[in-house]
C-alpha cells in the first residue's frame, strides 16, 4: 500500500460508512430492490476491475444457451450511446461498449443489451415479442435495485477480497462484509496446478459458509484475424507487436512474448483515436500484431485488418466442474420449471 493510500484512509471510513449504510437500507426493505420472474444471475466482484467477469460471463452462456433462450445485460462501460440499446447488426463497440460487443460477435444465439439501469434493462427484454429465459447480469453485484435470483463472487488469485480494504486506500467497492451476498464464490486466475492443500487455505481465509470454487485462465492455441488463424506455436519465435488495453495484462503478454517482441499497453478500457492507430500500425511496419478479444473490438480499423490478430481466452475450473455446472444449472431448472 503505497504511502497516499494511506493517507486517504478516512475517505475509506467515510466511502465504507455510506456503501454501508446503502448496503443496510436495502437489507431492511427501506429501499427497494426488484425481483423478476426468470432466472436472474449476476456476476460480479467486490474490488474495481481485473477478476475475469468477461470469460465467466462467456462460461455461462455456453453452459445454458445450448437449452435455453440466453441474454446479458451489462451497462456498457465507456458506450457512446445513453439508455437501453438492444445489440443488431449495425452495432459496434461504441454503440455497446467492448465487452458487450464481444458478446454479440461471438454468440450471435443470444440476445445482448446494455442499461445503466439494471431494472429499466431488464423490463425492456421481458417487454419483448422474443422474451429471454434466462438473463445475465454483467458486473451487477453492488447493482441492489434489482435482487437477482443468484449471485457469483469472483476475486483474483494473489488480490484476494478478504485481503483488500475499501476505496481509495484499497481496491474494495465496498465491505468485505457484501461477499455473503454471493451464492457462489469462485477464486480466479489460479495457478492451473493449484494444490488441494492452497484450495483449503484460501477458503479457510475467506471464512465463508458457501460453495467455493478455483479457476484457471485457458488461452487459445491459436490467434485469430477476420479471415484466418495461425497456430500460436508457430508465431511464439515471430518478432510481432502485443498489444493490451486490458486490466493485469501480463500473463497475456508472457503467454505469447518472445525475446524480439515490442509491447504496448495502454489503460483498461482505452479508446483508441485514429491517430494512435496510425502510430500502432506506424511502429508494426509489416508485423504481425496480436491483441485480446476486448481490444480487438475496440480496433476494428481497417488500416490494421490485415495484421491484426486476437487472443481468446476462456475460465476453466481447476477442478469440480460438474458440481459448479450443476449448482448453476439447478437453480436454473428451479425457476423454469425444467429441472
Amino acid at each position: 500500500m503505497n504511502l497516499l493510500r494511506k493517507l486517504l484512509f478516512p475517505f475509506a471510513i467515510l466511502y465504507g460508512f455510506i456503501t454501508s449504510l446503502r448496503n443496510y437500507l436495502y437489507d431492511k426493505g427501506i429501499l427497494k430492490s426488484y425481483s423478476f420472474p426468470i432466472p436472474v444471475i449476476a456476476v460480479g466482484n467486490l474490488s474495481v476491475g481485473g477478476t475475469g467477469k468477461t470469460p465467466q460471463v462467456e462460461y455461462l452462456i455456453r453452459l445454458l444457451s445450448p437449452n435455453y433462450k440466453v441474454a446479458t445485460l451489462s451497462r456498457g462501460y465507456k458506450r457512446k450511446s445513453e439508455g437501453f440499446v438492444l445489440a443488431n447488426t449495425d452495432s459496434n463497440a461504441e454503440i455497446l461498449g467492448d465487452e458487450p460487443f464481444q458478446y454479440f460477435k461471438k454468440f450471435p444465439n443470444i440476445q445482448v443489451a446494455v442499461d445503466a439501469d439494471r431494472k429499466n434493462g431488464i423490463e425492456k427484454l421481458l417487454s419483448q415479442t422474443q422474451k429471454p429465459e434466462i438473463i445475465l447480469l454483467d458486473d451487477a453485484f453492488q447493482h441492489r435495485k434489482v435482487k437477482a435470483g443468484f449471485y457469483i463472487l469472483l476475486t483474483s488469485y494473489g488480490d484476494l477480497f478478504c485481503d483488500d480494504f475499501i476505496l481509495p486506500t484499497g481496491n474494495l467497492r465496498e465491505s468485505s462484509n457484501g461477499a455473503k451476498r454471493a451464492n457462489v464464490i469462485i477464486v480466479t486466475k489460479c495457478p492451473s496446478n493449484i494444490s488441494l492443500q492452497e484450495q483449503e487455505a484460501i477458503k479457510d481465509k475467506i471464512g465463508l459458509d458457501l460453495p467455493i470454487f478455483f479457476s484457471t485462465v485457458a488461452y487459445d492455441d491459436k490467434v485469430y484475424s477476420e479471415s484466418e488463424s495461425i497456430a500460436v506455436s508457430e508465431i511464439k519465435s515471430t518478432s510481432k507487436i502485443l498489444l493490451a488495453g486490458i486490466a493485469k495484462p501480463k500473463p497475456f503478454f508472457d503467454y505469447l512474448q518472445s525475446g524480439s517482441d515490442e509491447i504496448m499497453s495502454f489503460d483498461d478500457h482505452h479508446e483508441f483515436t485514429q491517430s494512435e492507430i496510425t502510430g500502432i500500425k506506424n511502429t508494426a511496419n509489416d508485423k504481425i500484431i496480436i491483441t485480446s478479444e476486448k481490444d480487438f473490438v475496440r480496433l476494428d480499423a481497417q488500416i490494421l485488418k490485415k495484421q491484426l490478430f486476437y487472443l481468446p481466452i476462456k475460465s476453466q475450473l481447476v477442478a469440480n466442474q460438474k458440481a459448479f455446472d450443476q449448482i448453476i444449472l439447478n437453480y436454473v431448472g428451479t425457476r423454469t420449471g425444467n429441472r
